[in-house]
């Protein structure tokens, strides 16, 4: 099990990130939560198998077709007891 914490710069408000992140992350089974920041960037937690949180990892790179996404920071956390599913939050 694996999990992740990202903040994704670049374009990335305004082109469905929010909307597409949530897509990936299900298809991919995963659980978690994206939402935007005040600041312009979007900040995303991803927990689940390695090999599908690293496909997750690498779509943030690119996004949804509208996005421009310049950088994707990433810090390696420690799993948690999370609750299955992915979720759009309300941005701060």
């Amino acid at each position: 099990m694996t999990r992740i914490h990202l903040l994704i710069s670049g374009r990335v408000h305004g082109v469905y990130f929010r909307v597409s992140t949530k897509r990936a992350a299900d298809a991919l089974g995963l659980a978690g939560w994206v939402r935007n920041k005040g600041d312009g960037t979007v900040e995303a937690v991803a927990q689940g198998g390695a090999d599908l949180v690293e496909q997750f990892f690498a779509w943030c790179h690119d996004g949804p077709p509208l996005a421009v996404v310049s950088t994707v920071e990433r810090v390696d956390v420690e799993p948690v007891d999370a609750p299955e599913g992915f979720d759009v939050r309300p941005s701060i």
